[in-house]
Formats: structure tokens, sequence, C-alpha cells
């Protein structure tokens, strides 16, 4: 959008998959996809370890809370579903945030990847 990257697609993925119109217009030249882009890039080849796109996130507050709670998550370290649902003042909400990261429409430059069961395993979303 004109405010900031909304969502990211992985290979295969279409826009319908992610909610988006089927017939959703490529924009050449956009400066927000653009600067994604390049974050994006640098970040694969080792050289970028955290995000400054603008982002433009839509969803309920409670979502969008849980998804700027990834950010804090440094490079390099994770933390549980519950520590993130203490993050944002709902400790025991769990599961919603589960479900939130599971929403995430930004993966990567919001790092739901960094979010961990209690004990350390991977478990939960995994897209």
């Amino acid at each position: 959008s004109d405010d900031g990257l909304t969502h990211i697609l992985f290979d295969g993925q279409e826009p319908g998959d992610v909610g988006l119109p089927a017939d959703l217009p490529e924009v050449p030249d956009d400066p927000v996809l653009a600067e994604a882009a390049r974050q994006l890039g640098e970040y694969f080849a080792g050289g970028r370890r955290s995000f400054d796109v603008p982002l433009d996130l839509r969803g309920t507050e409670f979502q969008r809370a849980a998804w700027l709670a990834l950010a804090e998550v440094p490079y390099g370290e994770t933390r549980s579903y519950g520590e993130q649902a203490e993050a944002i003042g709902r400790p025991g909400a769990f599961r919603a945030v589960g479900a939130a990261n599971g929403r995430n429409p930004v993966p990567i430059v919001l790092p739901c990847h960094r979010i961990v069961g209690a004990d350390g395993s991977l478990t939960g979303f995994g897209g």
C-alpha cells in the first residue's frame, strides 16, 4: 500500500492464498516493494539482522500487537508463545498469540520463526 508493506508471498503462493484479491495488479517500481526486496536480499545474504521497511499491518488490534512483538525478538534468539503473550500484556493468551502468528502477513520481516514452544521445541505455526 502507499503506507507500507502489507504481505510477503512465498514462492508458489498466489495473492488469493493470503486473502488478497486474486487479480491483484503488479505495481512496477513501487518504492516500498523495492526497499523490502533490498532488505530481504541483505538478510538472506547474511548482512542484515532486522528490518526497517515501512509496514501496513491489517488485522485486529490483538493481531497487530502480537505481530509487532515479533520484531522485538533479537536475531539469534527465541521466545516462547507465553513470553510473547506476556510481552503484549496478555499473559495466558499463548494460543491466541500462536493463531495470530499463523496469520503473520510479513514473515521474515516480522520473525514468527523465532517463537517456539515453552520447552524450546518447534511447535505450532509452521508456515
